[in-house]
């Protein structure tokens, strides 16, 4: 067993861990953080992804150990107390989200890339490869581009003009429904 000291979502963290451990496990079983979800449990998916020292990781890839003395930041770490954060106020918003079980990955994996690249969403491009890292079954990802769209000009300070989103459609598909 290995000791480690670790800051999860700002606070100071102790915890006893065999040297295996995944960061997912430490968090969930560990803390109690259930937030961080795991679906393949082999960093495909990217439901567990979480933050470590501003970078998007893969929760079950990174072992815990791996993450000591370093900052930690979860879906529960994202919102400032009782507000919530813009990326949760635009997945709401803009119906990014269905059965929720990627969301938590998906908004800590726009958090750190939207930390470093503001602009994201103006380079679509960009916007589609970061997006590619993390799997949804459920909502086809057009929500979810107009949440992180959404999200990142309210992080910039601008209003957010969601006509811009629905150019090609009432849906933002090009020729209109899925």
């Amino acid at each position: 067993m290995t000791d480690i000291e670790l800051t999860v979502n700002g606070e100071p963290r102790r915890a006893t861990v065999e040297p295996r451990t995944s960061l997912a496990d430490l968090l969930r079983d560990g803390l109690g953080l259930t937030g961080t979800t795991l679906g393949c449990e082999h960093g495909v998916c990217g439901s567990c992804t979480v933050l470590l020292d501003g970078a998007a990781v893969r929760a079950c890839l990174t072992l815990a150990v791996q993450a000591a003395g370093h900052e930690v930041r979860t879906v529960e770490g994202l919102a400032d107390g009782d507000r919530l954060h813009p990326l949760q106020e635009a997945f709401a918003a803009e119906h990014a989200l269905q059965c929720g079980f990627c969301t938590p990955g998906f908004l800590m994996l726009l958090a750190g890339a939207l930390a470093a690249e503001p602009e994201l969403d103006r380079d679509e491009r960009r916007l589609d490869q970061v997006l590619a890292s993390n799997l949804c079954r459920c909502t086809g990802y057009v929500g979810i581009r107009r949440a992180a769209a959404h999200a990142a000009a309210r992080l910039r300070g601008e209003a957010y003009d969601d006509r811009e989103a629905d150019e090609d459609g009432e849906d933002g598909v090009p020729g209109g429904s899925v």
